[in-house]
């Protein structure tokens, strides 16, 4: 059974940082690569930050030096840091496996703004 929760968003002033959480359940995290999507309003959903089973990082270049992902095994829980957040970052998050499966979790809103 696939779930997904992610946990975490708020709304932040430009500059300021958050941690997302997603707990993931073992059938997706024991197996897959796992990701944070966004998606902003009018918007397609787009991947953000990625981690292999190894712990190998990737991300989109808009994010790159401002978030990290990193996952606990132990856990089963994937996290992105968010730090110096601008005004564009604002979206609903999500996590799944990449390439994503097709069901979704209920997302965590971020709002950056002043």
């Amino acid at each position: 059974q696939v779930q997904l929760a992610e946990s975490g968003g708020g709304l932040v002033q430009p500059g300021g940082s958050l941690r997302l959480s997603c707990a993931a359940s073992a059938s997706i995290f024991r197996i897959y690569n796992m990701a944070w999507y966004r998606q902003a309003p009018g918007k397609q959903r787009e991947l953000v930050a990625g981690i292999t089973l190894v712990g190998r990082p990737n991300y989109a270049d808009s994010v790159k030096g401002r978030f990290t992902i990193s996952r606990d095994s132990a856990k089963m829980t994937v996290y992105l840091q968010m730090n110096s957040l601008k005004p564009e970052d604002t979206a609903v998050y999500y996590c799944n496996r990449d390439p994503p499966h097709q069901r979704w979790g209920q997302g965590t809103q971020v709002t950056v703004s002043s």
